[in-house]
């Protein structure tokens, strides 16, 4: 070993015990500490040229390891002049070196296992999608198309050696980690220069097309989209906090497009193609899918999906949210919750799902509680519930099964309450007959502007299915089925409020006749344009206090109206 014919370093050997070694050598232990000190106080060091012991010094300067004496690989012939002045502006800071010396070792455990979580996807989805948006943002249009022609060439060659009935078997985050393997192969045999980033966005775009809805799959993680627009493959349009805004995904061409619309619908049992061009459906979260194809869609097919948040939303976070005040929300639990018949009222995306799937929290668990809807996209909280979905005809024209099928079918399967997804057509009739017959506590959603639209709505409704009846006795059905309407409307500024709590008292010659309990009263806005209100009591007994008293909660919504009314100013 080089430096054994020092006498220095060949005391330091002899100590067995390596917790003695730096108090064995003075010389040791100071040395074993002065690189930082070499950094720190250079200039000092250097007024100090008289310092002579420059044989010990160049195996002190690398005797970082108290186990390794005699590694000191330096010759002590031409470092002598450098090695005088380590070791005298390392005397004083003694104890302070060891503190800069494992710096260096965590950082590289640190960066190791984020390297490691990157190539195997183990530190979660969101975090990919924010990078894969980061780079699709610095792609130049030049690095785009290389990149694109390189995903084509590494899928091509993936599809080619693996056998996708065996991954079909496999769970899915197993199939996430082969196609992780098997793509990381595929780059290195075939030499594609690609950086760490473009690796990573490659094997996360080529699950995503495998196993998920390609380049939606980033948009459909995300919890903060209430809808995810396609126009064509090279415009995609999101909905976040009510404002439209236009993304960067694209998609590679109207075929991708196509297969993954194909896709989707598969899912349950529809199709969609230049027969049938038009198509309902839903996504397993139960997101509400519209998709028209060409020739329909001029401009390659347009994908509409309303997407549903992963957690279900509760009448308490409309409260967070401002929708409604909390006094108001109490109110509206006692509709729920007392078995009146219910209408949700309200324009395109004002909410009337998400309010319907609140006002049946309060439920009772023993109800039976049967669905109707064009495409399952309720999310009910109640344990005893039956799902229906209409199917629309077949390739020969037969084997359509319509709302007022589903509807009318309900009566016969003992329900205790029917709920209507989406009233639209001549089903309202047979929801007002469910109504009028026992089902208390139906309910069903409608598009109208404001609750008087609400029952002129109905009644336009019931005319068009063919019911040959006076307009009088369809009024007097609804005025007898109808209890409460509550009017749902996204504002200006983006925001979703509940506008009114409208019940409807009876009939007052040929007009049926409303009475608000609840309105959202307009005060102003911010200077940013957000919209100021505040949910008015309009004082009026209602006319359900005696339905509540039946139930036993006249005291609870005798304090929610007592508490609006206390929030009027003055």
């Amino acid at each position: 070993m080089f430096g054994r014919r020092q006498g220095p370093p060949e005391k330091k050997a002899p100590p067995p015990p390596p917790a003695e070694e730096p108090p064995v050598d003075d010389d040791v232990a100071p040395e074993a500490k002065p690189q930082l000190a070499l950094v720190e106080d250079e200039n000092a060091a250097s007024d100090t040229p008289q310092a002579t012991p420059a044989p010990e010094s160049p195996p002190e300067v690398f005797d970082d390891e108290p186990d390794q004496p005699i590694g000191h690989h330096l010759e002590d012939d031409e470092p002598q002049a450098e090695a005088p002045q380590v070791f005298e502006a390392a005397e004083e800071p003694a104890h302070e070196a060891p503190a800069p010396e494992p710096e260096p070792e965590p950082e590289v455990e640190i960066e190791v296992p984020k390297a490691r979580a990157a190539r195997r996807g183990d530190s979660g989805r969101e975090r990919k999608r924010k990078q894969s948006d980061e780079d699709y943002d610095e792609m130049t249009p030049e690095e785009e198309a290389r990149y694109n022609d390189t995903k084509v060439q590494v899928f091509n060659t993936l599809i080619e050696s693996v056998d996708l009935t065996e991954l079909s078997k496999m769970p899915s985050a197993a199939v996430r980690e082969e196609i992780n393997d098997v793509v990381s192969e595929i780059i290195s045999m075939k030499a594609i220069m690609l950086s760490a980033t473009e690796q990573q966005r490659l094997i996360v775009d080529i699950c995503n097309d495998i196993l998920g809805l390609g380049p939606l799959e980033p948009l459909l993680e995300r919890d903060d989209i209430a809808d995810i627009m396609v126009n064509g493959p090279t415009k995609v349009y999101i909905e976040t906090s009510g404002k439209i805004t236009l993304t960067n995904i694209k998609f590679r061409d109207n075929a991708q497009l196509m297969n993954i619309c194909q896709r989707i619908v598969s899912a349950v049992g529809r199709r969609v193609d230049e027969a049938s061009p038009i198509c309902d459906a839903r996504l397993l979260d139960g997101s509400r899918v519209n998709v028209i194809a060409p020739p329909l869609a001029i401009d390659g097919a347009a994908l509409t999906i309303r997407k549903f948040k992963k957690d279900k939303l509760t009448l308490q976070d409309l409260v967070n949210f401002k929708s409604i005040s909390p006094a108001g929300a109490d109110v509206i639990k006692l509709v729920g919750g007392c078995r009146l018949n219910v209408m949700v009222s309200g324009g395109t995306g004002s909410g009337k799902t998400t309010l319907l799937n609140c006002l049946t929290a309060f439920i009772e668990s023993g109800e039976r509680v049967i669905t109707c809807e064009d495409s399952a996209e309720l999310q009910l909280h109640v344990p005893h519930v039956v799902r229906l979905e209409t199917r629309p005809p077949n390739l020969e024209g037969v084997g359509e099964v319509s709302m007022t099928d589903l509807v009318k079918n309900c009566l016969r399967m003992r329900p205790e309450r029917i709920i209507v997804g989406e009233v639209r057509g001549k089903e309202a009739f047979d929801l007002l007959q469910a109504m009028n017959t026992g089902h208390d506590g139906s309910m069903g959603t409608i598009h109208a502007n404001n609750p008087r639209e609400c029952i002129s709505r109905i009644e336009n409704m019931i005319a068009m299915g063919g019911y040959n009846l006076p307009a009088k006795t369809v009024r007097e059905q609804i005025a007898g089925a109808v209890n409460v309407i509550v009017q749902a409307a996204r504002l200006r500024d983006g925001s979703r409020k509940i506008t009114h709590v409208t019940e409807v008292i009876g009939m007052e010659g040929d007009v049926i006749t409303l009475q608000d309990i609840l309105v959202f009263d307009f005060e102003g806005e911010t200077p940013d344009g957000k919209i100021i209100g505040r949910h008015k009591y309009t004082g009026l007994r209602p006319n359900f206090y005696d339905r509540v008293r039946y139930f036993g909660k006249e005291q609870e919504l005798v304090t929610a109206l007592q508490t609006l009314a206390s929030e009027e100013p003055g």
